[in-house]
């Protein structure tokens, strides 16, 4: 994805051009809703999350500063609004382990099928701040210092919180049985 178009389709936007921010939707509405579906774990939740962040980007493209990367910020709104829908929770529902699978296969899928669920699992019981630097970093490939930026923290708060959710998640896979203590 390249910056300089993103800040050319944002300047465009502000001149009420509606193709360019379609453009913007196209570019990244995979990427917003995958960071979207791995904080929430529901499809559902995070369609309607993936929405909302659209329209929160479009009402609020004047108090983006090109500055910084769109990437960063449409990230950051959706990992806000992800936030959001799960204080938004009476409490979080157990993953159930029972789910089918999304076809039949070798048995390789079927024992990678229940590492995702266990994994899942697992970082579902991270808090909103340790589950969001795993999903920047593990998920969507994020650099520490594009870490940062979204996050709105310094690269070394980054990295300190990423070992620590690194820690707490390899912690949950023990107690799931997936990673030996």
């Amino acid at each position: 994805m390249n910056e300089d178009d993103d800040a050319e389709l944002v300047r465009r936007c502000g001149g009420g051009d509606r193709k360019a921010f379609e453009a913007l939707v196209v570019r990244y509405q995979r990427p917003v809703y995958n960071a979207a579906l791995r904080m929430l774990r529901n499809p559902d939740d995070a369609r309607d999350v993936t929405q909302t962040v659209f329209l929160r980007a479009y009402e609020h493209l004047a108090d983006y500063d090109p500055s910084y990367r769109f990437y960063s910020w449409i990230y950051r709104i959706a990992l806000n609004e992800s936030i959001n829908q799960l204080k938004g929770r009476k409490r979080l529902a157990p993953v159930p382990e029972d789910e089918p699978s999304d076809g039949p296969g070798p048995e390789q899928l079927v024992d990678a099928e229940l590492s995702g669920r266990t994994i899942q699992a697992a970082l579902m019981t991270l808090t909103d701040d340790y589950r969001a630097v795993i999903v920047l970093r593990h998920f969507l490939d994020c650099s520490y210092e594009d870490m940062a930026e979204v996050l709105q923290l310094p690269e070394k708060t980054v990295k300190s919180r990423l070992f620590s959710a690194r820690q707490r998640l390899k912690d949950a896979l023990q107690q799931h049985g997936l990673v030996q203590p």
